[in-house]
Parts: C-alpha cells; sequence; structure tokens
C-alpha cells in the first residue's frame, strides 16, 4: 500500500472506465479534492463494456490497470465503472500494490429512500445480472421488491451527450420502460442509476419519467471514499492539468475534447 511518508503531491489519481461515465465519479471527488492530479483513462478499444462476457472484462481490466499504474505512478485506483467492479474489482486488488476503490450499484441508498418499498435498477445489462447485485438487495432492501433492467443505448446516449450530439429522446423512455412496465413498476420510486454513465443523462431520464421518480447513484459515496483513504496525504498548491488517455483515438474520442477540458482534462493522449 502506499504509505502517507511515501506519497509525493504530484502523485494523480487514476480514474478508469470504458468510456466517459467515470467522469460522473470525477466530478465529485474534484469538488472534494480541488488540486488533486487527474488521470483519467478510457478503455474506447474495448467500449462498451456492458455487452461483454465475465471472462472478457476479468482479463482486460486488471491488465489494462497495470499498465497504466505503471506509466503514471497514481497513488490510488478508482475503478469508476459499474460493469468492472462487479466482475474485476478483486482481480485488479490482487494485482496492484496502491489503494483501489470500486463502483457498487447504490442499492442501500435507493432502499433507504424507497416510501412505496419498489426500486429499479438501471445498468448495463453485463452489471444487472451479477449475483453481486442480488447480494447488495438482500442486505440492505430484503423488504422491497428490485427491478432491474440492462440498457447498452443510454450508456451510448451519455456518450453522444458529451460529443455534443442531438439526443433522441426515445432512448431514455425505452430505459424507463424496461423498469416501469415490469410487475409492480407502477409502484417503483426509486431508480439506482448502476452504471456511471448514467447520472450523465440524469436530466434525460427525469424528462422521461411518467411520473417523478428519485435518481440516486454512488458519485458523492465513492468521491468520500477517495477523500478519506487520502486525506493525510500531500496535494499541490494548485491542479496540474489533468490528463484524458484512451485506448484507441478516433474522431469520436476527438470529438469528447471540449466536454473533457470542462471537467479539468486538457490534455489527451492514446495508451
Amino acid at each position: 500500500m502506499v504509505g502517507i511518508m511515501t506519497v509525493a503531491s504530484s502523485a494523480p489519481i487514476l480514474f478508469f472506465d470504458s468510456g466517459v461515465g467515470g467522469l460522473s465519479i470525477l466530478a465529485p471527488a474534484r469538488a472534494l479534492i480541488p488540486t488533486a492530479p487527474v488521470i483519467y483513462a478510457a478503455d474506447s478499444a474495448g467500449f462498451p463494456y456492458g455487452t461483454k462476457s465475465e471472462a472478457e472484462i476479468a482479463a482486460r481490466v486488471p491488465a489494462l490497470l497495470g499498465r497504466l499504474v505503471e506509466r503514471y505512478r497514481p497513488r490510488l485506483a478508482v475503478i469508476a465503472c459499474n460493469t468492472a467492479s462487479t466482475i474485476a474489482l478483486q482481480h485488479v486488488r490482487a494485482a496492484l500494490d496502491i489503494p483501489v476503490v470500486g463502483t457498487v450499484p447504490a442499492i442501500k441508498p435507493a432502499a433507504l429512500a424507497s416510501k412505496t418499498r419498489v426500486f429499479g435498477v438501471l445498468g448495463t445489462a453485463a452489471t444487472v445480472r451479477q449475483p453481486y447485485v442480488d447480494r447488495l438487495a438482500a442486505e440492505h432492501g430484503a423488504d422491497c421488491i428490485m427491478l432491474r433492467h440492462g440498457s447498452a443505448a443510454l450508456v451510448e446516449l451519455a456518450e453522444a451527450k458529451l460529443r455534443g450530439e442531438p439526443l433522441d429522446p426515445a432512448i431514455a423512455r425505452t430505459a424507463l420502460a424496461g423498469l416501469t412496465e415490469q410487475p409492480g413498476g407502477d409502484r417503483m420510486d426509486v431508480v439506482v442509476l448502476a452504471c456511471t454513465h448514467f447520472p450523465l443523462v440524469e436530466a434525460e431520464l427525469a424528462a422521461a419519467a411518467p411520473r417523478p421518480l428519485t435518481f440516486v447513484h454512488g458519485g458523492d459515496g465513492i468521491a468520500r471514499r477517495i477523500a478519506f483513504l487520502t486525506q493525510d496525504q500531500p496535494w499541490p498548491d494548485t491542479p496540474p492539468p489533468g490528463i484524458a488517455i484512451f485506448t484507441r483515438v478516433d474522431d469520436k474520442v476527438r470529438a469528447l475534447a471540449p466536454a473533457l477540458a470542462r471537467y479539468g482534462l486538457s490534455r489527451l493522449e492514446q495508451l
């Protein structure tokens, strides 16, 4: 593990996702640690993770994070991706000698917030089918009905939004209908955004909802965890330019540059 005395103020926090979803974790982390050096890594060559097999993700994610940690020497790594966390977090922790923070579906706050005792979990197909989701529901929402739905199209919608493209409102409507049209869906009052891409389109989801729904996600809690694990470590006086690293750089990635800059990521590199 990285000790307090061995961390240089210039050592970055590494955020990792398949695409831009991890920006929903980076933003609240920046709010708590505004001068933190940041490396944001997106596996654009492997995007999207939500349609891949568990075996593919379990092999790909630790290998990529190993390369990134070797190159950039971060003080801490954040797997800012629900799919990668639910499948590969333990593999990554075993492979790396720095703290690794994962991203888990916000099922506990959803169960606490639901007045009707019916909540939905909206994520990728790979995330919502994980036994880990069932374990969280049994532990924190045993008296609730949990509905689940996987949407790959909503992941693409978030990426398109950050590229500044026109958005089709039918995508958000269809994703929510995957929950509301299930038995019990008419009583659902809380939706867990169990993919880090989905908070980026929360406004679109709220506009598409057939009635007011409460959306919850884990961004603020993960940011607090990052701050706790680094609380006694030194930080620079001013934040250096953030670096966005992609495993493949194409026109779609280049179109993200203005949005990335709004998150403090002014340099774009290819791994």
